[in-house]
C-alpha cells in the first residue's frame, strides 16, 4: 500500500535549543527517505531566538523543510492561532502539489517521536480512521523532578482503568483496545479533506486540540488511539499555552513533592455516563428517540455525530470525587466484575 501524503505542521516560538532533535527525528522516520523526503512545515512565530535560523541549518536529505516566519499580534499571538496557520499552510502545500487525499500531522517542536510515527498514523488513517491521537509520553532520559514518575504512572493506571470499563459498557469498533486515552497538538493527524470540511482547528489560546477533536466527532469522524502512535516529550512547566502538558507537570509536581491528595472523579460518575452514552447510541440506531433527540439524529451522519451534539444538551450527571487509588481500585473491579468494589 502506498502511503499517504503528508505535511507534518509545527508551530515553534523561541525553539531554536529543542528544533534540531525534532527535525534529527523526523528525518529518521521509515517513511521518510531521499526517494520520498518528508514534508514538514515549520511555522517560526513571534521569535526572539534563532528558531528560524536554526531550523534552516538543521535542514536534511530526508526532509523537504520549509520556514515560515510569522509575527502574530494582539488576539491572535497564542499557540492556536499559530497552528492553525501552520495546519493552513500545510493543507496548501498538498493542495499545490496535487494531494487532496493527504494527510495533516501536528507536533510541537519539543517532541521526540520514535521511527515508526509517520507510518503508524498513516496506516491508521488508511484503515479507516479520519483523526488519530498519538500517546504523549514523557522523555525519562531527561532530568526530571523526584516522584514525577510515580505520579504519572498512577494517572497511567487511572485512565487506563477508565478505558478498560468504557470498553465494557459502550465499546467503539473504530477504536478497539489496545488503545491509550491522548489526543492532543503533539501528536495528532487528520484526514486534510475531512480537516477542510469541518472549518480547520478552532484558533482557541489553549485547548484548541480538543476543540478540534471535538468537531471532528460531531462531524461523524472517526477517532483512533493506536498504541503505535506517541511521542516523547520533556517535562518542562515554562509551556507555550496555559492549560497544557505544562500546566499538568506543575500539578504532578506539586503532588509529588507535597503529598496533597490527588483528586479524581469516581468509579460511579463513569459508569453513569458511559452506560448514558450506549444508551444514546442504542436508541439512535433502533430509531427510538423522541423530541428533541430525534430531530437531532435526523441530522446526524453516525451515533458518533450524535453522541457529540447530544451529550452537551443533556443535563450533567453527578460527578463525586475520590483519591485517585480509590477510584483505581473501583473502576478496575467494575471493569473486571460489573460491580464496584467495597
Amino acid at each position: 500500500m502506498t502511503p499517504l501524503p503528508c505535511v507534518v505542521c509545527v508551530p515553534a516560538k523561541d525553539e531554536a535549543a529543542a528544533v534540531p532533535r525534532l527535525l534529527r527525528a523526523l528525518a529518521a522516520q521509515r517513511a521518510a527517505g531521499p526517494d520520498r523526503p518528508l514534508r514538514v512545515l515549520l511555522l517560526a512565530n513571534n521569535c526572539t531566538d534563532a528558531t528560524a535560523a536554526v531550523a534552516r541549518a538543521s535542514a536534511h536529505p530526508a526532509l523537504d523543510l520549509r520556514v515560515q516566519e510569522a509575527r502574530l499580534l494582539g488576539d491572535e499571538a497564542h499557540v492556536g492561532f499559530a497552528r492553525r496557520q501552520a495546519l493552513a499552510l500545510g493543507l496548501d502545500w498538498l493542495r499545490r502539489d496535487g494531494e487532496p487525499e493527504g494527510a495533516l500531522i501536528s507536533t510541537d517542536a519539543d517532541a521526540l517521536p520514535p521511527p515508526d510515527w509517520i507510518g503508524a498514523q498513516l496506516r491508521a488513517l488508511a484503515e479507516g480512521a479520519d483523526c488519530v491521537g498519538g500517546r504523549i509520553d514523557l522523555d525519562d532520559s531527561l532530568p526530571l523532578p523526584p516522584g514525577l514518575l510515580a505520579v504519572r504512572d498512577t494517572v497511567a493506571r487511572y485512565w487506563a482503568a477508565v478505558r478498560a470499563l468504557a470498553d465494557r459498557i459502550d465499546p467503539l469498533p473504530w477504536d478497539p483496545a489496545p488503545r491509550h486515552g491522548d489526543h492532543v497538538a503533539g501528536s495528532l493527524a487528520i484526514a486534510a479533506p475531512f480537516y477542510e470540511a469541518i472549518g480547520g482547528l478552532p484558533p482557541l489560546p489553549c485547548g484548541e486540540d480538543n476543540a478540534l477533536v471535538a468537531e471532528v466527532e460531531r462531524a461523524g469522524g472517526r477517532l483512533r488511539h493506536d498504541p503505535a502512535v506517541f511521542v516523547r516529550v520533556s517535562a518542562r512547566e515554562d509551556g507555550r499555552a496555559s492549560g497544557g502538558m505544562a500546566t499538568e507537570m506543575v500539578k504532578w509536581r506539586r503532588i509529588a513533592e507535597t503529598g496533597a491528595p490527588h483528586l479524581l472523579s469516581d468509579a460511579a460518575f463513569w459508569q453513569a455516563l458511559l452506560q448514558r452514552r450506549a444508551d444514546l447510541r442504542a436508541l439512535f440506531h433502533a430509531r427510538r428517540l423522541e423530541g428533541k433527540l430525534a430531530a437531532l439524529a435526523a441530522g446526524c451522519p453516525n451515533d458518533i455525530a450524535f453522541l457529540a451534539r447530544a451529550e452537551p444538551l443533556l443535563p450533567a450527571l453527578p460527578q463525586a470525587e475520590a483519591p485517585i487509588a480509590t477510584a483505581t481500585a473501583a473502576l478496575e473491579a467494575l471493569a473486571r466484575d460489573g460491580r464496584i468494589a467495597a
